[in-house]
Formats: structure tokens, C-alpha cells, sequence
């Protein structure tokens, strides 16, 4: 999927950068299970903590900060208290819902069963499509997307996706909606 930027040339992302609370334990698992080449490491000036970089692809990173000082986690505010397929997709404004990778379709279903051979919790396959429901039980001309979910140690929620259809005109139909239509709002 590739659409022309007109005011600036974007490649991608270069990296997100998300907080780890054991960069040992984060190392094991986007190297060690998700296959990720550790490609930079950093110690942060003053003690701060460390910053990592992981290779996931494409020219793209994954980066971890640990931080000395990093609050503990926030499920339900920082990030989804678990995954979508168990009810759990909010995070609060401003937050990282989740990071979904690319993966090849006709390795999709082998990369789902090598996940669960790490002992690593995956959901259901997610059929996305433009249905009231938002998912189906099989791929059809409407689905757009196939899609699972699992978590890394820390909880932050992944994705392994694969798009099945190119985006027409037609994809981009809805109304967006706005903070008033919100159904919590910040106290003053």
C-alpha cells in the first residue's frame, strides 16, 4: 500500500519508541522469539536509563527506552489492559494503542502457529472488513485486513497484520468524529 504525500516525503517510520521495565527480558523476546536484530544500543546521559533499537523490517525500528525513573505500568490507560479479542481496546488520549507489524499473507498462518510454539498467548485470526461488526469468520472481497494480537512482556499489545486488497476511494467514507462525541471528558 503507497499513497503520494504532496507536502512531505515520509519513508515509513524510523522507529517508535516505547518503555520497558527489564531491557534483558525485552531483548529476549523481540530478539529471541519475534527475531528481531538488536541493531543500536544507547546509555543515556546521567544515569537516565538506556535506549535500544530492534530491526523489524523495511528500514524500520522498534526502540525500547528503560528508564531508572519510569512509572509502572498503566493497563487501561497507557496502553489496552489486554487484547481485543478478550474485549480490551482502550487506551487513554494521547497513548500508544498498539504496534502492528507487516508480515507476508502466505506466511500468516505459519507465523501465528510458530508464536504459539513460544508459548506466547496469540488471539483468533481477525478478519477485519467493512461489516457492522467490524470482523469475519472467513476472508471475503470486503475484508481488508487479517490480523492477531499477542503481548510482550511489559503488555504492550502487538499486531502481525497483512493487508488483502488495495484501498479505493470508497475506504475513506466515514464522518470523523469529535472530542464532543466523546464519552468521558477531562475534568477541570
Amino acid at each position: 500500500m503507497s499513497t503520494t504525500n504532496p507536502k512531505f516525503e515520509l519513508r515509513g517510520i524510523n522507529h517508535l519508541a516505547l518503555v520497558c521495565a527489564d531491557m534483558r527480558r525485552t531483548i529476549d523476546f523481540y530478539s529471541g522469539v519475534l527475531g528481531m536484530p538488536l541493531v543500536k544500543t544507547l546509555d543515556l546521559p546521567a544515569g537516565l536509563g538506556q535506549h535500544f533499537f530492534f530491526d523489524c523490517g523495511g528500514g524500520n525500528t522498534v526502540a525500547f527506552f528503560w528508564l531508572a525513573n519510569s512509572p509502572e505500568a498503566a493497563p487501561g490507560i497507557a496502553a489496552p489492559k489486554g487484547r481485543p479479542d478478550e474485549g480490551e481496546l482502550a487506551s487513554a488520549v494521547g497513548s500508544m494503542n498498539h504496534v502492528a507489524f507487516a508480515v507476508p499473507p502466505e506466511q500468516f498462518d505459519e507465523y501465528r502457529s510458530r508464536l504459539e510454539a513460544e508459548d506466547v498467548a496469540v488471539s483468533p485470526v481477525l478478519n477485519h472488513d467493512d461489516s457492522p461488526a467490524g470482523v469475519s469468520r472467513h476472508v471475503h472481497p470486503g475484508t481488508f485486513v487479517r490480523s492477531f494480537y499477542f503481548q510482550d512482556p511489559d503488555g504492550v499489545l502487538l499486531e502481525f497484520a497483512c493487508w488483502t486488497r488495495e484501498f479505493t476511494d470508497a475506504d475513506v467514507s466515514h464522518e470523523p468524529k469529535t472530542a464532543a462525541d466523546r464519552h468521558v471528558h477531562a475534568s477541570n
